[in-house]
């Protein structure tokens, strides 16, 4: 991963705007439908755009947008063996502390998307999958046309750097429950072992892989029967796993996310980053991204005062939101930026949003344009930081 040696570079979480109908077909394929005989033709030209809309705004690191996954967490099934169709409700389906706290308004939010036009709301019915045999990863070839169409549009057009994204074990874990193995350590091992394939392919190709794991963040919120303490076992349990999952893979071609998931309603139990930054820099990994610019959040830029954070690690805080349709000011942006790269120097901050701009499908991301002008922003407050910290 570069560092931000003479400007403060700019990157995203991984999800970009796509098209509804590429979305429904990119549903339908992972819902094992008919073949679609041009899908691969229209994602390729899809990840072609996206990629020249990210360079045409001053983005410095920049990825394929996941447009060939309808979302980050429901590609897994088709990579992976092991798996087989269930009767069930997709990922978390318990209370939550924030749903508890506020159940009127997640209701009401409940309702207002089911009642959407399909094509924006998420399906009535998604495909649910279990683990009910051996774990192996079976994605060689679609990774490999992921690599080959991100490298075909970036073409020979200068840029800082390239990640691609992959779900993280634990990820993989929560929304494919385990029917096979004895215990769920097992689990966890056998799904670091098949994701390490799709990692090692991806920093092969000569890319940056990013590991997506709002569990760790959203773990504690989800489970209100958990204290703090059992929340850190948890984490520190995945630390491990995760770690299992990059060996041998160099510390500085990984990024790694967390955060607290696309929720547009009130939020007021999110785990305080205080209570496991720690535990996340025991991660064999270079940059940090996270979220530091929603309410709940910004004020923890303060942490990294006394946090020590070793000299081939980064930051790549979140200064614009993901969630809030309001767009941020360029010079709030900047002095987002700034605060950063005053607790661990400007070389060390990567700009960034809190999470992904298309990130499930489900109609509650912000609109694409407001996305767009989030991250003109970010460009542009990049840059009036850049001049001051370069000044």
């Amino acid at each position: 991963m570069r560092h931000s040696t003479d400007r403060i570079l700019t990157s995203h979480v991984g999800s970009l705007p796509r098209s509804p109908e590429l979305y429904a077909r990119l549903q339908a394929k992972e819902a094992g439908e008919s073949p679609d005989p041009t899908l691969a033709t229209d994602i390729a030209a899809s990840v072609a755009d996206i990629v020249t809309h990210q360079l045409a705004l001053g983005i410095d690191v920049i990825d394929d947008g996941e447009h060939s996954k309808s979302s980050w967490n429901n590609y897994a099934a088709s990579r992976l063996s092991g798996f087989a169709p269930i009767e069930a409700t997709f990922g978390h389906a318990g209370p939550t502390r924030d749903k508890l706290a506020f159940p009127a308004v997640y209701e009401e939010n409940r309702a207002m998307y089911a009642a959407r036009p399909l094509k924006l709301a998420m399906p009535r019915k998604r495909r649910v999958f279990a683990c009910t045999g051996p774990v192996r990863y079976t994605g060689h070839a679609e990774v490999a046309r992921d690599i080959a169409n991100l490298k075909a549009a970036i073409g020979d057009r200068p840029v800082a750097d390239v990640f691609m994204t992959a779900l993280s074990p634990s990820n993989v874990a929560l929304y494919y429950p385990n029917q096979h193995y004895a215990t769920d350590q097992d689990y966890y091992v056998a799904l670091a072992e098949a994701m390490h394939e799709e990692y090692q392919a991806i920093v092969d190709a000569g890319l940056l892989v990013q590991v997506d794991d709002p569990r760790l963040a959203t773990h504690y919120d989800r489970h209100p029967d958990l204290g703090i303490e059992d929340c850190r076992r948890f984490i520190a349990a995945q630390v491990e796993i995760i770690n299992h999952a990059l060996r041998g893979i160099p510390m500085d071609r990984v990024r790694f996310h967390t955060c607290y998931s696309t929720n547009v309603a009130p939020r007021v139990h999110d785990l305080e980053l205080r209570h496991f930054v720690d535990l996340l820099l025991n991660l064999n990994v270079c940059g940090y991204s996270f979220e530091a610019a929603n309410p709940r959040h910004e004020h923890e830029w303060q942490l990294w005062r006394e946090v020590q954070l070793s000299d081939d690690k980064l930051l790549i805080p979140g200064v614009v939101s993901h969630c809030v349709s309001l767009v941020e000011h360029p010079e709030l942006v900047a002095q987002r930026i700034e605060r950063f790269a005053s607790a661990v120097g400007r070389e060390r901050v990567i700009a960034s949003n809190d999470c992904g701009f298309a990130s499930s499908g489900a109609g509650d991301e912000v609109h694409p344009s407001v996305a767009w002008a989030k991250l003109a922003a970010l460009v542009e407050g990049a840059r009036r930081a850049s001049r001051r910290l370069w000044a």
